[in-house]
């Protein structure tokens, strides 16, 4: 810590007070977070010919983080349906097979349904 930010925290009394003052100053509100966690999440789009299983794993990925801020957005159907929004063209038959025969996947369930349609 510089010189000056010691002075500034001089008049505390305790570290507890000291740590709370810059919690305040310093961190990024959860309304921030969520908001940068669904823009990523709304606009992931994966690129034709790269790996359908990185692809899954990062949804997946954003799928935990809006869980753990425990977003308003919490229910799984609307979780996969942002996910096969999400494939490229190339994938346009398996999610009309996905939807026409009423499939009701888990994440896990999905990602590797059409992982595995793709070996």
């Amino acid at each position: 810590m510089s010189n000056e930010i010691q002075k500034q925290y001089e008049r505390y009394e305790d570290v507890w007070s000291i740590m709370h003052c810059m919690k305040e100053l310093y961190a990024v509100p959860n309304q921030h977070i969520r908001y940068a966690v669904m823009n990523a999440f709304f606009s992931t789009r994966m690129i034709e010919g790269s790996s359908l299983r990185e692809h899954g794993v990062m949804m997946l990925s954003h799928v935990e983080k809006l869980k753990d801020l425990q977003s308003d957005f919490d229910k799984e159907e609307t979780y996969v349906d942002v996910i096969l929004q999400s494939l490229p063209p190339s994938y346009d038959q398996f999610i009309i097979n996905y939807n026409m025969n009423g499939l009701e996947k888990s994440l896990h369930e999905l990602i590797d349904m059409f992982v595995q349609t793709r070996q």
